[in-house]
């Protein structure tokens, strides 16, 4: 019984969170999807911190100055590096070299500013993209692994297995791809771009699964009844975003 309400719980959530973003998606304009890219930030960066275990409330300081920097700058990634050089320049002033105080400002900003910046260069339409890709590949991991995974895929994630893995790989390729053939210049292109656009979205899922691991923490948070945290639902986009990205800039597109 308690299964079947977690469940109920874990759909509802999942057309709330549809509904979201089909809303943001249909408004189109930069103020909104960049508040809302926002909100998804603040309580991703939040969940990070704690599985990194870090309390040093100048995060919130570099994160709240980066996003609100990153529709004025051209390349809105170069915060990331301009925040790690003054934090760890104070750090060794103040000799205490707290690593894990770092961490954060590579993970989830990179991805949340590469979200954005697909956005605002590519439009919402890579959005869609990375929606589909990341979409198909955790389905057809799951629904590839539970009928034929036998083969475990890495030690971090004992559940996930190599077939289950192939068999998202696959789909969202094919299914990115075909999103992408009227946008690419090459048929080639579309299917090369979604399918390493797939595999680090996977290995995205793989890090936070690790990060859990190392915190000894099932969920990232609880914040999404039956979905667990806000990282647990957007740990693929925020390498798969990297990649899209640098990948659409190399074909030029």
């Amino acid at each position: 019984m308690a299964s079947m309400t977690e469940h109920g719980q874990r759909w509802k959530t999942a057309a709330i969170l549809l509904l979201l973003v089909g809303a943001v998606a249909l408004i189109d304009t930069p103020f909104i999807t960049w508040v809302f890219f926002g909100i998804v930030y603040a309580l991703a960066l939040k969940e990070a911190a704690a599985l990194f275990r870090t309390a040093d409330t100048a995060l919130w300081i570099y994160a709240g100055a980066i996003w609100l920097l990153a529709p004025l700058l051209p390349h809105p990634s170069d915060l990331i590096f301009a925040a790690l050089l003054i934090q760890g320049g104070l750090l060794a002033y103040r000799r205490r070299l707290e690593i894990r105080s770092l961490f954060p400002l590579l993970y989830p900003t990179a991805g949340m500013l590469y979200l954005w910046m697909l956005y605002r260069e590519y439009g919402m339409i890579s959005l869609l993209w990375i929606l589909v890709i990341v979409a198909l590949t955790d389905v057809g991991a799951y629904y590839t692994g539970r009928k034929f995974g036998k083969t475990p895929f890495s030690p971090t994630s004992p559940k996930k297995t190599r077939e289950g893995v192939y068999g998202g790989v696959i789909l969202g390729t094919i299914g990115g791809a075909v999103l992408m053939i009227g946008h690419q210049n090459l048929f080639l292109g579309a299917f090369l771009i979604a399918f390493l656009t797939s595999v680090a979205s996977v290995f995205g899922d793989l890090f936070e699964s690790y990060l859990k691991r190392e915190a000894g923490v099932k969920d990232s948070g609880d914040i999404l009844p039956g979905h667990g945290g806000v990282l647990d639902r957007i740990d693929g986009y925020l390498f798969a975003s990297v990649a899209l990205y640098i990948l659409l800039k190399i074909t030029g597109s």
